[in-house]
C-alpha cells in the first residue's frame, strides 16, 4: 500500500499557519472508470503493453503493476499523452483501494478524475510550484483620487520556489488543475487577513475569492469567520473581491455567498467590470458595495469607446450607491482621465506596486507590534 507525501508550507509564516498538500506517492494498483466506452480498451492495450496486469470489465479496468509501480507511474505518463483532456476529465481513478466494502466505495464515490490524478502527480502541470512552495500575501495600496491618500490594500498570494517567486495566477492554475482550489482559495483568504493585522490600522482590506471554491457559505467560510474575530479586524474594513467572469458562472449562488458576506457586516466588491450587457445586468442584481473597473479599459484611454464605456459603468455604480475603483493606473494622464470619469478610487504602479510588508516586530509576551507597511 502506497502513502501520500504531504508537503508545502503556507503563509511564509505572517500567520503562523501550516497547510498541506496531499501529493499521491507510488501505487501498485489503479482501478479506472468510465461510460466512455472507447477510453478503458486503449488503457487496457497500454497496460498490457507493458506488462502488468489487467482484468478489463465493460466500464472499470483494474491493473496491478508488480514492479513496485514503476509501470503505473509510466502508464500514467502515457495516458497524458494518448488521451485528450476531455477524455481525462471522462475518466475516475482510484489507486491502491482498499480491499472492500465501505472503505472502497467511499474511494470509488469520491475518486479524482484521470485529469486531476497526472495533475497531482506532476505529470500534466508543474505541481512542485504550488506543493513545495512557501506562500504569503502582498498587498497593494488604493488610493482616493482626491487626495491621495491611502485608504486600503488589495492582497495578493505569492509563493517562492527554489527561491523563484510564483505569482498568484501560476499557483491558482495548478491548484485548479489539481483540484486543490477550494483548498488554496481558503489560504488565500485566511494568510491575506492574518498577515494585515500588525500593520492595516483604520484601512480598508481587500481580500479576493472565487465562488467556486465555496460550496455552502455557512460552512466553508467558517475558517475565515474564525480568523477574522481572532485577529480582531472590524467587519467593516473587509471587502471580499469577485471577479466578474466568475461571477458571471453561477449568479444565483454568487448572491448566496455575498449575502452571507453582508450578514457578517463584511462588504462584497465586483471585480474587472466592463463592456457589455452582462456587466450593467450583474451590477443591477448583485448591487455590490464596490465596483474595480476593468483594467484593460482603464489603459485604453482616452479612446473614446474605452471613456464611453467607463463612463457608463461608472454612472450606474454611483446610482447603485457603490464606491468605483480604477485599476491599472500606470500615469498621471491616466489618473487624470478616471479622475474626470467619476472615479473615486485609484489602484496602479502609480501609486504604489504590491509590496510584503516588514515581518512584524514580536514583544516579549509573544504579541506582534504593530509596524507600518512598506508604501511606494
Amino acid at each position: 500500500m502506497s502513502h501520500p507525501a504531504f508537503v508545502g508550507t503556507i503563509c511564509g509564516g505572517v500567520c503562523g499557519c501550516r497547510q498541506n498538500w496531499e501529493v499521491p506517492g507510488p501505487a501498485t494498483r489503479a482501478l479506472l472508470a468510465t461510460s466512455i466506452g472507447h477510453v478503458l480498451p486503449t488503457v487496457s492495450r497500454l497496460a498490457k503493453a507493458m506488462g502488468m496486469t489487467v482484468h478489463p470489465s465493460p466500464q472499470l479496468v483494474d491493473i496491478r503493476d508488480d514492479r513496485g509501480g514503476r509501470r503505473l507511474d509510466m502508464l500514467f505518463q502515457r495516458l497524458a499523452r494518448e488521451l485528450t483532456a476531455a477524455e481525462t476529465e471522462a475518466v475516475r481513478v482510484v489507486t491502491d483501494p482498499p480491499a472492500d466494502g465501505a472503505p472502497l466505495t467511499a474511494r470509488l464515490l469520491t475518486a479524482p478524475t484521470l485529469a486531476v490524478e497526472l495533475a497531482r502527480r506532476g505529470v500534466t502541470v508543474e505541481v512542485g510550484v504550488l506543493a513545495e512552495a512557501e506562500l504569503w500575501s502582498v498587498y497593494q495600496p488604493i488610493v482616493s483620487l482626491a487626495d491621495r491618500s491611502v485608504v486600503a490594500h488589495e492582497a495578493l498570494l505569492r509563493g517562492v520556489v527554489d527561491g523563484r517567486e510564483v505569482g498568484g495566477g501560476d499557483l491558482f492554475f495548478v491548484a485548479e488543475q489539481a483540484g486543490w482550489l477550494h483548498r488554496l482559495d481558503r489560504i488565500g483568504r485566511e494568510s491575506a487577513i492574518a498577515g494585515a493585522v500588525p500593520w492595516l490600522g483604520d484601512d480598508d482590506l481587500f481580500v479576493n475569492f472565487n465562488p467556486t471554491s465555496i460550496y455552502r457559505p455557512q460552512v466553508c467560510l467558517v475558517g475565515t469567520e474564525r480568523v477574522v474575530h481572532d485577529t480582531g479586524i472590524a467587519p467593516e474594513q473587509l471587502v471580499f473581491e469577485v471577479v466578474e467572469s466568475h461571477a458571471i458562472a453561477d449568479r444565483g449562488h454568487l448572491v448566496s455567498i455575498l449575502d452571507h458576506y453582508r450578514s457578517l457586516g463584511w462588504r462584497v466588491a465586483l471585480d474587472d467590470v466592463g463592456a457589455g450587457w452582462s456587466s450593467l445586468s450583474l451590477l443591477a442584481a448583485v448591487r455590490p458595495d464596490v465596483v474595480k473597473l476593468d483594467k484593460r479599459l482603464v489603459q485604453e484611454l482616452p479612446d473614446d469607446g474605452a471613456r464611453t464605456v467607463l463612463k457608463a459603468v461608472t454612472e450606474l455604480a454611483h446610482q447603485l450607491g457603490a464606491v468605483v475603483v480604477a485599476e491599472g493606473i500606470e500615469t498621471e494622464r491616466l489618473a487624470e482621465e478616471v479622475t474626470a470619469l467619476g472615479a473615486d478610487l485609484g489602484q496602479g504602479w502609480l501609486f504604489g506596486r504590491p509590496v510584503r510588508p516588514d515581518p512584524p516586530v514580536e514583544e516579549l509576551e509573544g504579541r506582534w507590534q504593530p509596524v507600518t507597511p512598506a508604501r511606494r
